[in-house]
């Protein structure tokens, strides 16, 4: 049998990556809802419908500042306006005059009405008179305090905006599923919503393990390794909405991970480790927490998948609380991906997002490459879209195992389990990412 064969009969023997995260994400349910004040909502998704308790405006109020008047005084067809020579170059060659019978501003609430040829200066956000249909902007007119002289008439509802235009009573604001955004809060706050249900941000703890890990702040030597992995995974879990706590280093002691993790299940939604995946003599992760005790499987499940980098994933749950833990490679590149492809999805799963995967393009490739058949590749790659519309995608050199490629890259170029090479001028899948450049 040729090396290729053999390559193709072991990857025959791996787990799709749909197959594998479907059963997984099934598994997962959102956290239960939770009622938040408004000012502690922003970033959670919404739990339920959210509905417009108050119309928006409450009220019929002026858009600009200017003087609040009827459309019939000021286009002539009322009898109160008088008209008076225009000033040079004015188009029409006279102007309007109306009293000036009262100033209104934003904290005026007493209840007034226009008679004919009168109007009220008005600030913007001031609760209009009533018969008033228009708001002469300040700058067309003399700017008048007892009497105002007006230059150009605006049409009939200028700088008026009336009690529920914009959101009537009723309206549907947000769908469960929504994350609240800072102008979502604004929405809320001005139609008299000051609480909203939503699920709250799933609590990630993240450890890393492995005897020859070290902290950050050195160098690597020969039998050390620094702990990059927890790190980015914090940052990673941050990223998506999580409230990220990094434990730190765990050594490869089977008590020291059992209680580590037994401790971390009171503060945890979910927990991810790093390293410790495979199969070979330092890889105790997989050996502590997937041994049969008593009969009965053990409480995570390694499940070798056709992914591309870093093929063994773990999923299950530890505690009596049973909190799911996601175990990714301790490759620092394997582990990234792995977040993206089964981790990100876990944690938006549980904070009730919608979506859970990443928008993906598809995108015109600039250059050939090639993957290992039979297991789904992500490559990182830079997107950029063309003028004419679409997307082009350009491989970032290095391949998937690169941190500064993944450092570098705005979009994940995937690879299907059937694909040896993409040719240059072919099109692809490409997952964006929604870094803050």
């Amino acid at each position: 049998m040729t090396a290729t064969a053999d390559a193709e009969a072991a990857a025959n023997e791996l787990t799709p990556l749909a197959d594998y995260l479907g059963s997984v994400l099934r598994r997962l349910r959102a956290l239960p809802p939770l009622d938040l004040d408004l000012t502690q909502a922003y970033g959670n998704v919404l739990a339920e419908d959210v509905v417009a308790p108050h119309a928006f405006p409450a009220f019929d109020q002026a858009a600009v500042d200017g003087y609040a008047a009827r459309w019939e005084d000021i286009s002539g067809g009322g009898r109160g306006p008088s008209y008076v020579p225009a000033p040079s170059g004015t188009p029409g060659g006279r102007t309007i005059r109306l009293n000036v019978v009262g100033d209104l501003g934003a904290a005026s609430w007493r209840p007034v009405r226009l008679t004919p040829g009168s109007c009220f200066s008005v600030a913007a956000g001031a609760p209009l008179p009533v018969a008033a249909d228009v708001v002469v902007p300040v700058e067309w007119t003399d700017q008048g305090m007892a009497a105002v002289e007006i230059f150009r008439t605006p049409k009939r509802g200028y700088g008026v905006r009336r009690a529920g235009e914009e959101l009537p009573a009723g309206t549907l604001l947000a769908r469960a599923g929504t994350y609240v955004s800072p102008a979502l809060v604004a929405v809320f706050a001005a139609t008299g919503i000051g609480h909203v249900v939503v699920r709250p941000s799933p609590r990630v703890v993240i450890v890393a393990t492995g005897d020859e890990l070290v902290d950050v702040g050195r160098g690597s030597q020969p039998g050390q390794v620094v702990d990059a992995n927890s790190h980015a995974l914090t940052a990673a879990a941050a990223e998506v909405g999580a409230l990220a706590y990094r434990v730190g280093i765990c050594d490869d002691d089977p008590e020291g991970l059992r209680g580590l993790l037994e401790d971390q299940t009171l503060r945890a939604d979910l927990i991810i480790t790093t390293g410790g995946t495979g199969t070979g003599p330092g890889d105790m992760v997989r050996r502590i927490l997937s041994r049969r005790e008593g009969g009965r499987a053990g409480p995570v499940t390694f499940t070798d998948v056709a992914l591309y980098p870093g093929t063994a994933l773990g999923f299950g749950t530890v505690g009596a609380e049973e909190v799911p833990v996601v175990c990714l490679p301790g490759d620092p590149g394997a582990a990234l991906i792995g977040f993206e492809v089964l981790a990100r999805p876990a944690i938006q799963l549980l904070a009730g997002a919608e979506p859970v995967f990443r928008p993906s393009v598809r995108a015109h490739l600039l250059e050939t490459v090639s993957s290992p058949g039979g297991l789904r590749e992500f490559r990182p790659a830079h997107v950029a879209e063309r003028r004419g519309g679409g997307y082009t995608v350009q491989p970032l050199s290095g391949g998937p195992f690169t941190l500064s490629g993944l450092a570098e890259a705005n979009g994940l170029l995937v690879l299907g389990e059937r694909v040896t090479t993409a040719a240059a001028g072919s099109t692809v899948d490409v997952l964006l990412l929604d870094r803050r450049r």
